[in-house]
């Protein structure tokens, strides 16, 4: 039986009569449906009931170390109970989540976790002395608590809910997002913002008790966090997964009757490819999303008749919890390409000029957005939110069109943003590395299109005169600082950069000239 929502006796948190907030969704399906499986992982699995008074603990244990509301909470581990259980006892402690990216180098986490002020972190054990990780935390003296199995770190914490004070408008979680500049901004998004996209996610594609996703999305990312609170909070459940598997993955969909699908188009062509895919049924299949990459129609064609026939394309923004657009399964075979489709229920859509005047249809400018998902601004970075919120829009810096149809056609991006693999990965970095490299006179850093990371880095080098160009060790070196994501997938050397009259570097004829490169 669920445990009551606060210790008898004890008042209730002024704030909760009209509060939005996803810890609150977790402790009513606690109470509705107790025994109902809320997250599968591997061959282990956890209720509402049992994953609610996890969460209780952790945020109990939180609030014994002394922690007062709006503390910047780090969290870094893999998928899993335990990081689910963290997210959500983090914010039912009214704390701040700082979700680490482990895939970035420790340059960058250092400046996260230092930029974001974290007081405390929650650990993963196998991380807790990686140089990008857990070392930054000790050499920072931050506290630790480990995330091991069942969080015993939490154990002796009580499972009631804490009586804590949450406002719809307090930030729940800061996601740091690279930018076109040296540094990661940060993200804000208050509880509200965080539950109504959530929201979003379940009403487009009305979710319910009997939906279950797969998740090898990384939960540091807030796509993968918006699909697990969009199931939880109607009662459905998370299937969660280490990264992606062909044959791991088709063999979870059939077991767990998953219903919702999420990947890159790379994912779905190496499961219909996959030898023992005739095994496994995918009929539970009623919702399959991919996002971060084009879609080739030949893949597409094969997957409607051989996968599912329920296909939508999602893009989005860190800054909008993410999904802002949705392509339906009815336009699949009627638009390829970069058509993205619609906006979702909660935003609207209008393309700018520069002077912010709205554009008519077919016109090119900036793609913009409003919605109660929209961040509530950069963490500490007051210049960054004001321009991204001019004209009282939230400017996305990609170029696109909205046709007659109403539907919208990305062109490209309006600064050199590189997406690959689902991280958006700034260029400007990246040649500051490789400039650094001895023996190199001039970088530049593009994205090519790549049939598995959408978009692959890509370094283009002139050296200087005697040195001798090597590859690998420019690849080597530039890995050293910037971590496995940022650095290129390949170093090309050339002997001139084209230019424009002005001798500003032309990167379009470099992704023009080179756009078959990796197919």
């Amino acid at each position: 039986m669920a445990q009551p929502s606060f210790d008898i006796g004890v008042p209730a948190p002024p704030g909760i009569i009209s509060r939005l907030c996803m810890p609150d969704f977790i402790r009513r399906m606690a109470k509705r449906l107790p025994g109902n499986v809320a997250l599968f992982d591997g061959e282990r699995e956890i209720t509402f009931a049992e994953l609610d008074r996890m969460a209780n603990r952790v945020a109990n244990g939180i609030l014994a170390s002394g922690a007062v509301a709006g503390e910047r909470i780090a969290l870094i581990g893999h998928n899993s109970i335990e990081f689910v259980a963290a997210l959500i006892g983090v914010m039912r402690a009214n704390m701040v989540l700082v979700p680490i990216n482990t895939m970035l180098g420790r340059e960058d986490n250092d400046y996260i976790i230092g930029h974001a002020g974290v007081s405390r972190a929650i650990v993963e054990r196998g991380l807790m002395e990686a140089a990008n990780c857990g070392a930054i935390c000790a050499a920072r003296g931050i506290p630790v608590w480990p995330m091991d199995e069942d969080l015993p770190a939490f154990g002796a914490f009580r499972v009631n809910e804490p009586p804590v004070d949450i406002e719809n408008d307090d930030i729940a979680i800061v996601i740091y997002t690279s930018g076109t500049t040296s540094r990661p901004k940060g993200a804000c998004h208050s509880h509200s913002s965080l539950s109504l996209a959530a929201m979003t996610c379940a009403l487009e594609w009305r979710l319910g008790r009997s939906d279950r996703v797969t998740l090898q999305l990384p939960l540091f990312h807030c796509g993968g966090q918006a699909l697990l609170y969009a199931h939880l909070m109607v009662g459905g459940a998370a299937v969660l997964m280490r990264g992606f598997d062909a044959g791991r993955m088709l063999e979870e969909i059939d077991r767990r009757r998953i219903t919702m699908c999420v990947g890159l188009p790379i994912m779905y062509a190496q499961m219909i490819d996959h030898p023992d895919r005739a095994k496994y049924s995918t009929a539970s299949l009623r919702h399959n999303i991919y996002t971060m990459a084009v879609m080739p129609e030949p893949l597409m064609r094969r997957l409607l008749v051989e996968f599912s026939n329920t296909f939508y394309l999602t893009s989005g923004q860190t800054e909008m919890f993410p999904i802002t657009t949705i392509a339906q399964p009815d336009r699949q075979m009627k638009r390829f390409g970069n058509y993205w489709g619609e906006s979702a229920l909660i935003n609207d859509t209008v393309i700018l000029d520069d002077d912010g005047n709205p554009l008519p249809q077919n016109t090119v400018g900036e793609l913009c957005h409003r919605g109660p998902n929209v961040t509530s601004g950069y963490y500490r970075n007051p210049e960054a939110t004001e321009e991204m919120r001019a004209f009282g829009w939230h400017h996305t810096g990609d170029l696109a069109l909205i046709d007659d149809a109403g539907e919208i056609l990305f062109i490209d991006r309006k600064k050199d943003m590189i997406k690959s693999g689902g991280e958006n990965i700034p260029s400007v970095r990246i040649e500051e590395t490789l400039l650094s490299i001895e023996g190199v006179e001039a970088a530049a850093v593009v994205g090519l299109p790549h049939p598995h990371w959408g978009e692959a880095v890509t370094g283009f080098v002139k050296m200087r005169n005697g040195a001798s160009p090597c590859e690998t060790s420019i690849l080597e070196a530039a890995k050293e600082r910037l971590g496995s994501v940022q650095t290129p997938k390949r170093i090309i050397f050339i002997e001139d950069f084209p230019k424009t009259g002005t001798g500003k570097l032309r990167k379009i004829e470099l992704r023009l000239q080179y756009a078959d490169f990796y197919n």
